[in-house]
């Protein structure tokens, strides 16, 4: 059995979660990461019969039966994950009942994960259902993202126009836009339930005064859509109050889209 600390999914793990404290994404034990891992993969260094313990997801999650999840612990801290791994992580397994987590390794101090993970597993099963190689859910607080909330009217539309704005590779990176919720008490069912609603049309959803949410097919994929948001909206928060002389016409967005072949959600443009 190879060693679980050198495996690539937990290196990947300390290395982002580490990433995004340093940028100030993540403050305290704000934000939370869950990775869907490959069976054959997550048992050349777990043996996946022995189980620790069995945690309560809170929901129904029969359709992920099965699925490996690596997954940031509740009340851990992003900063602490690289030095212990074993105890700011875990790996869990959805349970043949659909209604617990099997612990395979990590939360050695007794936790358990994210209380945001039933909202992750639910957005998990809705980018599943319309992208099979969706594997990361991101959950983070960008400083100018939310920021933004306060001045910006929280419309879908404006809100994806005014950041495709902001910078050249915003619709290329983005073309199908920011999803965005009002407000809504965080930890719930009903935020997971709304947040996955919203994950079938889009990748991105703006919490409204809270953060965001991201999903991806890889780690660097998912890190990078909230990385270019959050690049918009500082741009956006530094020139927002001055008198603007030049954009990004939507003019010029129709040849961005022709020319590296995406296709922007509808309606966000005006016709050409």
């Amino acid at each position: 059995m190879k060693d679980i600390f050198t495996a690539p999914f937990v290196e990947e793990m300390k290395k982002t979660t580490a990433n995004m404290y340093r940028l100030g994404w993540d403050e305290r034990n704000g934000g939370n990461i869950s990775f869907l891992l490959d069976e054959a993969e997550v048992g050349e260094y777990l043996d996946l019969n022995a189980v620790k313990r069995t945690i309560p997801l809170g929901f129904d999650a029969t359709p992920l039966i099965g699925k490996i999840f690596i997954v940031t612990g509740t009340g851990k801290y992003f900063k602490n994950v690289d030095a212990d791994p074993e105890t700011n992580l875990g790996i869990v397994r959805i349970a043949p009942d659909g209604q617990t987590a099997e612990l395979l390794w990590g939360y050695q101090d007794g936790g358990k994960f994210t209380s945001e993970f039933p909202a992750h597993l639910m957005s998990h099963m809705a980018r599943l259902s319309v992208d099979p190689g969706n594997r990361v859910v991101m959950h983070c607080h960008p400083t100018y993202t939310l920021a933004m909330n306060y001045v910006h009217e929280l419309d879908e539309k404006k809100f994806t126009h005014t950041l495709w704005e902001m910078c050249t590779e915003c619709i290329v990176v983005f073309p199908d836009g920011v999803g965005v919720l009002p407000w809504m008490l965080c930890g719930t069912n009903s935020i997971g339930e709304a947040t996955a609603e919203k994950m079938k049309e889009f990748r991105l959803v703006v919490w409204g005064m809270h953060g965001i949410y991201g999903a991806g097919k890889t780690m660097d994929e998912t890190f990078g859509l909230i990385e270019t948001v959050e690049k918009a909206a500082q741009i956006y928060m530094l020139t927002s109050h001055l008198p603007r002389v030049n954009t990004i016409t939507d003019a010029q967005m129709w040849l961005l889209a022709d020319r590296f072949e995406i296709t922007p959600r509808e309606g966000y443009l005006q016709e050409r």
